[in-house]
């Protein structure tokens, strides 16, 4: 317990941004011991997104209707909801059910520290763990082929652009045959036309899976091997993906802006023509001032054997999942599992794509998040499942090495210097050595 919790305490600390216990005490009616067989009265549900907060806290209601069961659902901020994680699995007290996130899971996982929830699955034909995606179902399953959280959801990655900028520099509005030559050259006529009062395009690399990991995965690359035990970033097909990424840097907004703004303030500012973003984020630019010049296109695509038509392995999405978790001390696993069954049943599924809250993490259920935005069509999220989709790179310490690939040395330098080609290329040979370094000592 002592190895996990030092880890975790300096994992959080070097975590890049994505994406607590209830009260004075966390878990409403829990405490720290193991299950009693009581019936909580009320559980305490923790996430960190307050763009789902009112979808889930009404699916939640819905199940309470039948349980008896009250659910609290409580926001937490990123940073601190990890912190407060943390400090239940060293000795404090945990939410009764929360999310877990690649990042960090395995750690979770190894240490028993989650509700092993097989024995529940085993005894329930609502859940039928072949119907979820398998990144994020593996994900949640010990190496021993124990389970430790059902698939909440799923997302993908698009291109969000503003018409109005497009329209008044007279650049064509993205469609689906776009490469990301043609999205440089649209960048880099808003850029210059404006006369540098407008970026084409703003990429903040801090944020790897909407942005730069897609170019790696579209031009034949891997950030981490599917067996999770090697990289190819050094490659001659990830070196082209990331010198791509490097020339849109060129023609967009330099990183010491985005650094003291953010990619999505820019946007919404109409100081950025395009940003790429996940489907996690809708909601946030669905509800904004300008919404009706937004609208949102596919991910450009890598047009690797030069025919001019996007192939299916020429255009990826990363994809990632949360998981829905309990603790293994909650004094009411029965309600806990129950709860998290209904979340991630059919039913509850459905109701999470209906209400816009996000994809399913199970297959077939989210026809109706396309349009679950009136005026904003959203349907390239679903529209990138026909192509290539790969699962956010992990390993049993992601945060040791993500972390250090943002650092001098690795991709730190040319994220500053973008005129510097070989700079970027040398940055990858240093990123497959950090990676290669990090797996070996997990």
């Amino acid at each position: 317990m002592k190895k996990l919790v030092a880890f975790l305490l300096a994992a959080m600390m070097c975590v890049t941004a994505l994406t607590a216990c209830g009260g004075s005490g966390g878990s409403s009616d829990s405490g720290s011991s193991s299950g009693s067989g009581e019936k909580a009265k009320s559980i305490t549900v923790n996430i960190w997104d307050s763009n789902q907060q009112k979808g889930i806290q009404e699916i939640a209601d819905k199940w309470t209707e039948t349980s008896g069961v009250k659910v609290n659902v409580e926001v937490v901020d990123w940073d601190n909801y990890w912190t407060l994680l943390e400090a239940g699995a060293s000795g404090g007290t945990m939410p009764d059910v929360f999310w877990m996130h690649s990042n960090t899971a395995q750690m979770y996982m190894e240490n028993d520290i989650l509700l092993k929830l097989n024995d529940y699955i085993d005894k329930d034909s609502s859940i039928d763990m072949s119907k979820y995606y398998e990144g994020v179902k593996d994900l949640y399953t010990r190496s021993d082929g124990n389970i430790y959280a059902l698939p909440k959801d799923h997302d993908t990655i698009a291109l969000l652009y503003n018409k109005a900028i497009f329209d008044k520099y007279g650049v064509q509005y993205p469609t689906d045959k776009w490469t990301w030559e043609d999205m440089y050259a649209a960048a880099k006529k808003i850029s210059e036309d404006s006369k540098g009062d407008v970026y084409g395009i703003a990429m903040n690399t801090s944020n790897n899976q909407d942005g730069w990991y897609n170019l790696i995965y579209g031009y034949g690359g891997q950030v981490i091997t599917d067996d999770h035990k090697g990289t190819t970033i050094g490659s001659d097909k990830a070196k082209a993906g990331m010198e791509m990424t490097r020339k849109l840097l060129t023609v967009g907004a330099p990183q010491s802006v985005v650094a003291e703004t953010g990619t999505d303030s820019l946007f919404m500012s109409n100081k950025v023509g395009m940003i790429t973003q996940g489907s996690w984020m809708i909601n946030a630019f669905y509800t904004a001032e300008s919404h009706a010049d937004y609208a949102w296109a596919l991910l450009p695509y890598a047009d690797l054997n030069g025919n001019g038509t996007c192939e299916k392995e020429e255009r990826w999405s990363a994809y990632n999942g949360l998981g829905w978790a309990a603790s293994a001390k909650t004094k009411d696993p029965d309600s806990c599992y129950s709860l998290i069954a209904y979340f991630c049943g059919e039913e509850g599924q459905k109701l999470q794509a209906e209400k816009g809250v996000t994809m399913g993490g199970m297959k077939g259920v989210s026809d109706a998040f396309a349009s679950a935005f009136s005026g904003m069509d959203v349907s390239p999220f679903l529209k990138a499942e026909e192509y290539s989709l790969y699962f956010r790179p992990y390993t049993r310490k992601t945060t040791v090495w993500e972390d250090a690939l943002q650092q001098a040395g690795a991709f730190l330098d040319p994220w500053q210097k973008p005129d510097d080609a070989e700079l970027m290329s040398k940055a990858c040979d240093n990123a497959q050595k950090i990676i290669e370094e990090a797996i070996a000592n997990e």
